[in-house]
């Protein structure tokens, strides 16, 4: 897999058939190893093992309802009072970070209504906050879990 710009973690990784799967300690489970989830589960042990997340508190993959279409989010962070708090849009290292997933990410954050929304493809990483008054914020890095 590529080198990322997000810290190593130790992961366990499994064969079956013609699969390679990685162990996520979220969903308690092993799942595909695509380029998408090898950005996903860096990101996932950042947030936690650097940004002080719970693992309790962060859901993956998960569905939603936007304009009556079920979506599926990458990764959501809640509030300790279970609201969203941060919404991160994974994707493939070799996937640009273009306007298109911008427009993503805040198309499911219309729905989660998060007040952080982040995309990342494990090389770059956009972060910012939602301000009532002037717009999307950028940060310098993702916000650490108070």
């Amino acid at each position: 897999m590529v080198t990322l710009s997000l810290p190593p973690f130790d992961y366990k990784i499994k064969r079956l058939e013609e699969n390679v799967l990685i162990f996520d300690i979220i969903r308690k489970k092993y799942v595909v190893l695509t380029p998408e989830e090898w950005v996903r589960q860096h990101l996932v042990h950042y947030l936690i093992n650097v940004k002080g997340c719970s693992p309790a508190l962060i859901a993956i993959e998960r569905g939603i309802e936007l304009y009556g279409l079920p979506r599926r989010f990458d990764v959501v962070v809640f509030d300790r009072s279970g609201t969203p708090w941060l919404l991160v849009e994974c994707k493939a290292p070799s996937v640009v970070l273009s306007r298109q997933v911008f427009d993503q990410a805040f198309r499911y954050n219309i729905t989660l209504s998060a007040p952080y929304v982040a995309v990342t493809n494990g090389v770059t990483h956009f972060c910012g906050k939602i301000d009532q008054r002037r717009g999307f914020v950028f940060q310098h890095d993702f916000p650490e879990f108070k």
